[in-house]
């Protein structure tokens, strides 16, 4: 009577399978290991009816009719024999049967058969269907707007058909498509569906329903969805934030001030504000808003070489109401999706001494860091509104960064020459 050899299972590293040896006829192994098939079977784990068993047979040679039989196939499977790009690959025979979908829960036989005759045997398993079944990888908590999301949707279950599975949420910026990913990480389930979709960084606080369909746009199931940005204290918040702070001309931002600056009623001071980390989408979203400004004030994103090896800076002028009574106000920018709110203290003088009225447009992206001075009075300012001096003779000036020293001598010597015509014609 022919011999069975049988060893005990053991666990592949990395590969969640049970590893057998058993006993094979020397006409059917080769190399080194003669006589010695080795069985290698993923559905040892328990699989679902309609799922998807990895079986490969190594060391029986090449050519070789290989078979796999079970009651829990719906018939005898063949193998197809492979081989490796490199001799370390190795050769072997392979095949992915699914459970037969009639297939009750237990373990069944499996026996590895080579031109008839049985060369190993292991167990398949089998566990009971699932309803279908709708999942968000949301890691057990709330999503932060910019993160990425996992969706998926397991449908292995007698009598599911269809393919065309989409879901939408008033948090998506579109509805999401759902698909079969052969060589992902749920290979062997045939009918699970999946996408992963990017929360967009303007995301506001909440709980956001989740709605599957299927053909023909029936609704199947629901989920729900918590976004929530990071807040001091959290683990995961990285911002970094200073500010805001406050310069004119002469001044720069190395020399900003977040409490105590001076601006006359009717001039321009710019607002800057550093952040480490800024949250992404940040850029285009910052603004300061004061009860002194005649307007809120976005705050730029300064990309001149002024900047280089500073934190992210963002600057924007800000027009103090001429009609403004002297005192200290609360300036206040806010930022990581509402959750830092930071204020600095600009002190506001009768007579202007920023910046002139005519300068509202410094601070443009792109440009670098732009700050004016002002004249003293109001004579002085309609002056520097006119000639572009004011009634101390200081003209305007642009702080443009490296690259603009040319077209900045040629601007203020332009200036120069109006405010000498001026007098001239005086």
């Amino acid at each position: 009577m022919k011999r069975i050899v049988r060893a005990a299972a053991t666990v592949a590293a990395g590969a969640g399978a049970v590893l057998l040896v058993g006993g094979a006829g020397a006409a059917a192994a080769e190399g080194p290991g003669r006589g010695t098939v080795h069985v290698l079977v993923n559905g040892a784990f328990e699989n679902r009816p309609g799922e998807l068993v990895d079986i490969d047979v190594q060391g029986v040679r090449s050519g070789a009719a290989v078979t796999a039989h079970s009651p829990a196939f719906r018939g005898p499977v063949r193998l197809a024999p492979y081989g490796g790009r490199t001799p370390e690959a190795g050769q072997g025979h392979h095949a992915r049967p699914a459970v037969a979908p009639s297939a009750r829960p237990g373990a069944y036989p499996l026996t590895v058969r080579v031109g008839g005759r049985t060369v190993a045997e292991d167990l398949v398993r089998v566990r009971a269907p699932r309803p279908p079944l709708f999942q968000v990888a949301d890691g057990g908590g709330a999503l932060r707007p910019g993160e990425r999301v996992g969706l998926w949707y397991d449908d292995l279950y007698p009598g599911e058909r269809g393919t065309s599975f989409t879901v939408r949420s008033p948090v998506f910026p579109a509805p999401v498509r759902l698909v079969h990913d052969p060589r992902g990480s749920h290979s062997n389930n045939p009918r699970m569906f999946g996408a992963s979709v990017t929360l967009p960084s303007g995301a506001k606080d909440g709980t956001y329903k989740l709605t599957l369909t299927g053909p023909g746009g029936r609704a199947l199931r629901e989920a729900r969805l918590v976004v929530r940005a990071a807040r001091p204290g959290d683990g995961d918040y990285v911002g970094r934030a200073r500010g805001p702070a406050f310069f004119t001309v002469p001044g720069t931002p190395e020399r900003a001030r977040t409490d105590g600056q001076r601006v006359g009623a009717g001039g321009t001071v710019n607002v800057l504000w550093r952040d480490a980390s800024p949250d992404p989408g940040e850029d285009g979203r910052l603004t300061a808003t004061s009860p002194a400004f005649e307007t809120p004030v976005p705050l730029r994103r300064d990309d001149s070489k002024a900047g280089d090896g500073d934190d992210p800076r963002y600057v924007g002028p800000a027009r103090i109401r001429r009609a403004l009574g002297p005192g200290a106000y609360q300036v206040t920018v806010v930022s990581h999706h509402g959750r830092v709110r930071k204020t600095g203290r600009l002190l506001v003088t009768g007579a202007s001494t920023g910046t002139a009225p005519g300068n509202a447009a410094a601070g443009r992206p792109g440009g670098g860091v732009r700050a004016a001075a002002s004249a003293a009075d109001d004579r002085g300012g309609r002056a520097a509104e006119a000639g572009g001096s004011g009634a101390s003779g200081v003209p305007v000036a642009v702080l443009a960064g490296a690259g603009g020293g040319v077209a900045g001598a040629a601007a203020l010597g332009a200036v120069l020459v109006r405010r000498r015509r001026a007098r001239a014609i005086g």
